[in-house]
C-alpha cells in the first residue's frame, strides 16, 4: 500500500507512451486490452488527438479470448485492418491482462509480418511502468528497423572518432526523446529548433514530435544526437552502436542551451579514461555532478528536463538544487542531491522540509503548507487540464520558474 495512490494521480502509462512516440510516423498501433485504455489514453494523454489523425487502435480484448488465449483472432483483426489501410509499421503494445496470460507478442509480430509483408514489433509493455519505458522503447525499435542497414562499430575511442571524422554534415543533430508528453504541442519544440539554429546548429529530425518515418531514418547522417529527455536515450544508444554517431544530455530551454552548444562543440574536453557505458558523455556527467549541499530549491519531474532547469539555476545563482525524479531513469543522470520517489507516500515524505518547489499543480495538495509553490504543468501528470496555459505561455514558463524561484 506504501506505492498508493489517494491525492495525486499517477503518471501516464507505458501503453500510452508508446503511442505517443509513434503518434505522427504513419504505422498503426495496436493496444492489445479491453476498450478503456484507448478511451484513457485519447482522452487524457494524447493533446494530439482531435487535430491529427494517427492509427492508433484497440485489440477489444473480451473475457473469452483472454481465457482461452484466442490470438488468432488478434492476428486476423490486425492483418485485415492493415491491408485495408496500408501503414508503414505495425506496432504491438501490451496491458496487464495479456502480460498475466503469457501472450508472446513478439510471435505474433513476426506472424504478422511474414503474412502482410509489412514491418511488425512488438513493444513489452505490460501497464506497470510509466511512459518513460515504452515511449523509449517504442523510438529504440525505430532506431533498429528503420534507419538503415547495421553499421556496428567498436566501443573504443579511436573508433568512434574515426567514424565522426565521416560525418559528411558537420553541425547537424537529431533531437531525441521528443513527445507531447513531456514537451507539450508543437510551437515548443520549433522554440528548441530555433534556439539551436542560432547557434549555427540545424535539426535533422526530431524523435517524434513534427517528423516522418522518412526523415528520421537520415538520422545516420548527422553529426550529433541530442537527448533531450530520457525518453530519448535508448535509441541514442542504438544509434551509436550503428552509425558512431555521438550524443549529448540535456534540454536546451533558456539558460541552458549555451551550456549545450559548448559540450556540442567540444568546447569542454572529451574524458575517454573511467567511463563506463552509462555515463559516456559530458553532458551526464554536466547533469550529475551539480551542487553539494542542503537544496534550497526542489524540482519535481523527469531526469533530463528538470536536471537541465536545475543546472542553470545552479550556475546562475549558485544554490544548490534538487530534482526529485517519480519517473524510471537512469541512474547516472541524477545529481548527489537528486532522487527518485515511488508512490505518493514517499513523495510526501521528501517534501516534507522542502522550502522551494517547481511542480505540476497537481502536486500542490501534498506539498507543505509553508512552502512556496510555483506551478510548471506537464502532461504525462496532470494530462490536458492546463494545456490552454502551456498553449498560452509555456515557452515562458521555464524562464519565469528560473526567476521567480529566486
Amino acid at each position: 500500500m506504501r506505492q498508493s495512490y489517494k491525492i495525486i494521480p499517477v503518471y501516464t502509462a507505458d501503453v500510452s507512451g508508446v503511442c505517443s512516440a509513434l503518434y505522427e510516423l504513419g504505422g498503426m498501433v495496436v493496444m492489445h486490452d479491453p476498450s478503456g485504455c484507448n478511451s484513457t489514453y485519447n482522452t487524457h494523454d494524447e493533446i494530439r488527438w482531435y487535430d491529427q489523425d494517427s492509427l492508433i487502435y484497440i485489440s477489444g480484448l473480451t473475457e473469452i479470448d483472454a481465457v482461452m488465449g484466442n490470438d488468432a483472432k488478434f492476428i486476423h483483426d490486425i492483418e485485415e485492418t492493415a491491408r485495408e489501410l496500408k501503414p508503414k509499421f505495425i506496432a504491438l503494445a501490451g496491458s496487464p491482462i495479456p502480460f498475466m496470460n503469457g501472450t508472446d507478442f513478439p510471435a505474433i509480430a513476426q506472424v504478422i509480418e511474414t503474412e502482410t509483408g509489412i514491418p511488425a514489433f512488438a513493444i513489452p509493455t505490460n501497464g506497470m511502468h510509466d511512459y518513460t519505458y515504452g515511449a523509449g522503447i517504442a523510438l529504440a525499435r525505430i532506431a533498429e528497423r528503420f534507419t538503415g542497414e547495421s553499421e556496428t562499430v567498436s566501443k573504443t575511442a579511436e573508433s568512434a572518432i574515426d567514424r565522426e571524422s565521416s560525418v559528411n554534415q558537420p553541425h547537424t543533430l537529431n533531437l531525441l526523446g521528443v513527445t507531447p508528453l513531456d514537451f507539450g504541442p508543437q510551437i515548443n519544440v520549433d522554440i528548441m529548433k530555433k534556439n539551436l539554429q542560432k547557434y549555427g546548429w540545424e535539426v535533422v529530425s526530431s524523435w517524434a514530435m513534427g517528423d516522418t518515418l522518412e526523415n528520421l531514418s537520415r538520422t545516420g547522417e548527422v553529426e550529433m544526437n541530442l537527448v533531450v529527455s530520457s525518453v530519448g536515450l535508448p535509441a541514442a544508444k542504438i544509434l551509436r552502436e550503428k552509425f558512431g554517431t555521438p550524443y549529448v544530455i540535456g534540454t536546451p530551454i533558456s539558460g541552458f542551451t549555451e551550456e549545450l552548444i559548448q559540450i556540442m562543440n567540444k568546447k569542454i574536453p572529451y574524458e575517454t579514461e573511467g567511463r563506463n557505458e552509462e555515463k559516456d558523455n559530458d553532458s551526464t556527467s554536466y547533469l550529475a555532478n551539480r551542487l553539494s549541499g542542503v537544496p534550497e530549491i526542489t524540482l519535481i519531474g523527469e531526469a533530463v528536463t528538470m536536471g537541465s532547469l536545475a543546472a542553470f539555476i545552479e550556475k546562475k545563482y549558485q544554490k544548490p538544487v534538487r530534482v526529485i525524479c517519480p519517473l524510471e531513469t537512469h541512474e547516472n543522470l541524477l545529481a548527489t542531491n537528486d532522487c527518485t520517489a515511488n508512490g505518493e507516500e514517499e513523495m510526501e515524505k521528501l517534501l516534507r522540509d522542502a522550502d522551494i518547489i517547481v511542480a505540476d499543480p497537481l502536486y500542490r495538495p501534498i506539498c507543505p503548507k509553508q512552502s512556496q509553490f510555483y506551478e510548471l504543468p506537464h502532461i504525462a501528470f496532470s494530462g490536458r487540464i492546463f494545456l490552454k496555459d502551456i498553449k498560452r505561455k509555456y515557452p515562458e514558463m521555464i524562464y519565469q520558474s528560473q526567476e521567480k524561484i529566486m
